[in-house]
């Protein structure tokens, strides 16, 4: 029961973090946001912001190693978006992908 309310704790963080972040942003003197250093690092935040996201879930499951399996799924979704192939021929492939590696190696 305390992991639930610390999940919501968390939650609830975080969704009053994007808040205050959408109150603040056109608050922000145009100076400031329309400097090419401020944008380099806004995307530049933002994509490593992605891959940590990307990372975890592609790695971490209950704790623990989620499998080759899951991995191997990522890679090819990322080999794919790198050569910018469509959003659902990504999403498709990295499936096939995770699917076969389960079915023929056997892993997990």
């Amino acid at each position: 029961m305390r992991d639930l309310w610390v999940i919501c704790a968390a939650a609830a963080f975080l969704a009053a973090g994007t808040y205050v972040l959408r109150w603040v942003g056109p608050a922000l003197p145009a100076s400031l946001t329309e400097s090419p250093r401020a944008k380099q690092l806004i995307d530049d935040s933002a994509i490593l912001l992605l891959t940590g996201v990307m990372a975890t879930t592609a790695l971490l499951q209950d704790q623990g190693f989620a499998g080759w399996a899951r991995v191997l799924g990522v890679g090819a979704a990322g080999v794919l978006a790198w050569f910018r192939a469509p959003m659902l021929v990504v999403i498709i492939a990295a499936a096939v992908v995770t699917a076969l590696a389960r079915a023929t190696f056997g892993l997990m």
